[in-house]
């Protein structure tokens, strides 16, 4: 059964071939059917699902998806989702719906689940503590393996993962990991001091979630315990939170390479206006900027004048400096996100990526130098080919740089967007090729 039918059975309410429907696909793919559809047809879907695979398939869903869902259910089937949420999935919604959503969630909320959920909301916005659990199995050094199992069997039922447990003493000062595995395989007799990892990684609840969810990444973690300013156990950043967040990061750095801000929420689901005003920011900024290549041809309109044939390259080097530079500035907002460079490599990623230029500069000459002589005569085409040299060199530099220089600056590298690198270069690089022109042509 095609999607599209899934949409034809909403419209003529034939119930049991959509329970059918339901019953042969996946959470995961019912939660993308949600999230496709506008708020109507989602909760009718919805309401259609058995209370467990419900749940199972709204924590599937986005929070602008979850959002639309919650806002379409009674009073009794909202307060029992969002009771049965897991705290750090309750706050990552609350921290994308308005004031009055919020409201009547909180009011929804048990005490003690609400106690916890204001707790994590009392982080800064993109701290790692707003997407921590707390719900997590502590184990004190002391206790032998068949104790902290004990515990574990009494405690993980509440518990969102037991995989990592986390070791503390009499204070919940952070002592280290034990995995789950080696403590089920340890003699029952041995401390959980002698199975603890010291020096497993951990941060504190202030610090940015992005970045601890790519140092979950780049040490091969499936838990990251989080800690307060003393070193006190607070709770455990998960792995499917930590995918999330990174998937997160990168489709932003996406959509403001692509000269575009970002936004949340299912693209089938998204209005015409939706995108569109995503988009038009940008493409008024690149208009107003896209000025000066305008004003770099009229100050160079009497070296036109007098050499028509170098306006038929304008096109071409304008082009391949533009895409050099756009080529070097993602591969810089790459290595910066992945934490291949740092900021205080940029006048080594500078003289790198001017070598790269040359390279390709010396590669694009030849080709060029060889169609020119063709067709406009040796001195224009001499003009082209040490213009491309030149302008892929700089292009590179700069598409390079400029993500560095904002980072160091403290501004998202991805905001130096590609069509922002490309605009820019298009300018100097016709700057570039008159100077070139004037000093090879004479005029």
């Amino acid at each position: 059964m095609s999607r599209a039918t899934v949409h034809d059975l909403l419209d003529r309410d034939e119930i049991a071939a959509l329970q059918q429907w339901l019953a042969e696909h996946q959470p995961h793919e019912i939660a993308d059917e949600l999230g496709r559809t506008d708020e109507l047809r989602a909760v009718l879907l919805f309401r259609l699902l058995g209370k467990d695979e419900a749940l199972t398939v709204f924590e599937e869903l986005d929070p602008p998806e979850q959002q639309k869902v919650l806002s379409g259910l009674r009073d009794q089937s909202f307060r029992d989702l969002i009771e049965a949420m897991d705290p750090d999935d309750r706050v990552r919604l609350l921290g994308e719906s308005p004031a009055k959503f919020v409201h009547r969630v909180l009011i929804g909320l048990s005490p003690q689940e609400r106690a916890t959920t204001a707790a994590l909301l009392g982080y800064p916005e993109g701290s790692v503590g707003r997407y921590m659990t707390p719900e997590t199995v502590t184990l004190r050094q002391d206790l032998a393996a068949s104790e902290a199992l004990s515990r574990i069997h009494d405690r993980g039922t509440d518990a969102e993962t037991v995989y990592t447990l986390l070791v503390v003493d009499d204070r919940r000062h952070f002592i280290g990991t034990v995995s789950l595995r080696n403590l089920v395989l340890a003699p029952v007799g041995q401390p959980v001091s002698e199975l603890t990892d010291p020096e497993n990684p951990r941060v504190r609840a202030d610090e940015n979630a992005e970045d601890s969810a790519r140092l979950m990444q780049d040490a091969n973690l499936l838990d990251l315990p989080v800690v307060d300013s003393e070193d006190r156990v607070l709770g455990l950043l998960t792995i499917d939170d930590a995918v999330e967040l990174i998937e997160a990061a990168d489709s932003e750095d996406i959509a403001r390479q692509a000269a575009a801000s970002p936004w949340s929420g299912h693209y089938m689901s998204a209005s015409v206006l939706q995108l569109a005003r995503s988009r038009i920011v940008w493409l008024l900024l690149l208009i107003v900027a896209a000025t000066l290549t305008v004003n770099v041809l009229q100050f160079f309109e009497s070296t036109l004048e007098e050499v028509t044939t170098l306006a038929l390259f304008v096109p071409l080097l304008i082009g391949t400096g533009g895409n050099a530079g756009a080529q070097a500035a993602t591969a810089s907002v790459r290595a910066l996100a992945v934490g291949e460079v740092r900021t205080g490599d940029v006048l080594r990623v500078a003289w790198r990526e001017c070598r790269v230029g040359l390279t390709l500069g010396v590669t694009l000459a030849v080709l060029g130098l060889g169609i020119g002589t063709v067709f406009v005569g040796v001195g224009v085409a001499a003009t082209l080919a040490v213009s491309l040299i030149a302008v892929c060199a700089w292009a590179a530099m700069i598409g390079a740089t400029m993500p560095l220089l904002a980072k160091r600056a403290n501004i998202d590298p991805a905001v130096i967007s590609t069509p922002l690198v490309t605009t820019l270069v298009d300018a100097t690089g016709l700057i570039i090729y008159f100077m070139m022109a004037k000093a090879f042509l004479g005029i």
